[in-house]
């Protein structure tokens, strides 16, 4: 997710370019479609972080030649071969296992927006082939050497990223997440590893440092834990940040998609009071009597959100389509805090006066950190908390990515990867 910021006339222009949860970041000035050299606006971010750093230098070709020669392990996948996006069964190889690393099988893995936008090449960074995949819950095959984290017949999973510099501020302080030298687990360039490109878990196995694996928590069922890698994360790593995690504290979820109904189990688990925000009416017994949110609100019905004006101490806008924001920042608080999770790829403007009076807070969050990743998964596992999914075969992956374009599933599809890549190849 990228963020551009301009105040023109009072307005501040929220520019969010292609992307979503999990999007890279990049410290450079990117050149994005609305952005430019003489824009006067400024890129803090791109959703590119690696791959922009890198592409300056080398091209996929050269990338592909910078690939370690030490012999890996064969490994099967399915992979996008062009911007058509279509997946197709390939073969390829793992690189070999380290002193310090970890082989995963994989059994399940998680459908997220960020590999549709990968692999149809949306932000113009794909390096074909792609094996996406990045929501990776496995079982440890084998370890190396070095490895004193984890044991064969383990439970693991790997999410967004499986690498990252380890020297800046940010991995120092356990935010390997906006690291600027952060590996994407799909689609990503591993320099400590020969600047080989990364290729995710629609695939059946995985070779990972043990730095960036978590341990699964014993009783969560697999299938519903995997989007928690990421999707789960998402919400988890902003509610922790900024305090939306205390008892009694009312929460507003917008949008109730892959992100959103898990934060409401997340909030509801919490202790907080939850109100989901919504522009489907037809979604308000799912919110309320299945997923436990508190209140509705039909964001489009202007007598239900004036009720609800300066009711909540934080909202986690989850939704990547355009919508309009001022509205929703009327609902907290003063000094509330406002957390963008989408990506709209149309600018979202904010009039000055929304936040000013109030001391209300912006702020833009990226999956999580590692520790994050941990504590997420041990607090999931405490509380019983999984995402609502469809377990599809692999050879349904491509209807899969057409459904979740169209937004048509409740709430994230997940690959039985273990249980049907073999046939299907």
């Amino acid at each position: 997710m990228s963020h551009h910021f301009q105040l023109r006339s009072s307005v501040l222009s929220l520019r969010f370019f292609p992307g979503g949860l999990g999007a890279g970041f990049s410290r450079t000035e990117p050149r994005y479609p609305g952005s430019s050299g003489s824009s006067g606006a400024f890129a803090v971010a791109s959703p590119a972080r690696t791959l922009q750093l890198h592409r300056a230098k080398a091209t996929a070709k050269e990338v592909g030649m910078q690939a370690e020669t030490a012999q890996g392990s064969a490994a099967l996948g399915w992979a996008a071969r062009d911007a058509s996006g279509v997946l197709s069964p390939f073969d390829f190889s793992r690189r070999a296992q380290k002193d310090d690393d970890v082989t995963i099988k994989v059994l399940y893995c998680g459908i997220c927006h960020t590999d549709l936008y990968t692999i149809k090449n949306e932000w113009g960074t794909a390096m074909y082939p792609v094996v996406p995949g990045h929501e990776i819950l496995g079982v440890v095959t084998s370890v190396g050497s070095g490895v004193t984290k984890f044991k064969a017949g383990e439970t693991v999973g790997v999410g967004y990223f499986l690498g990252s510099c380890r020297s800046c501020e940010c991995c120092g302080n356990g935010y390997e997440n906006y690291c600027s030298g952060m590996v994407l687990t799909s689609n990503g360039i591993d320099r400590e590893h020969g600047g080989a490109v990364t290729q995710g878990g629609f695939s059946d196995a995985i070779v990972v440092n043990q730095d960036y694996v978590v341990r699964v928590p014993d009783g969560l069922p697999l299938d519903g834990a995997a989007p928690l890698l990421c999707a789960g994360v998402t919400v988890y790593s902003p509610m922790m940040r900024f305090g939306l995690n205390a008892p009694g504290k009312h929460l507003g979820v917008v949008g109730l998609g892959g992100l959103g109904h898990v934060a409401v189990k997340f909030g509801k688990a919490f202790g907080m009071k939850v109100t989901v925000i919504s522009t489907s009416p037809g979604k308000r017994e799912e919110a309320l009597e299945r997923l436990g949110a508190d209140e509705f609100l039909v964001s489009r019905d202007p007598e239900q959100m004036q009720k609800a004006v300066g009711t909540m101490d934080g909202i986690l806008d989850t939704v990547s389509a355009w919508h309009p924001i001022s509205p929703l920042f009327a609902l907290m608080k003063p000094m509330g805090q406002m957390v963008f999770l989408g990506g709209p790829t149309k600018p979202l403007e904010l009039p000055a006066y929304a936040i000013v009076p109030g001391g209300k807070g912006i702020a833009g969050n990226c999956v999580g950190g590692i520790r994050d990743c941990q504590a997420m998964l041990d607090f999931a596992g405490k509380h019983g908390i999984t995402a609502e999914v469809e377990v599809i075969k692999m050879d349904y992956v491509n209807t899969a990515l057409e459904r979740l374009e169209k937004n048509d599933v409740r709430y994230r599809f997940v690959i039985d990867v273990a249980g049907s890549l073999g046939s299907t190849a």
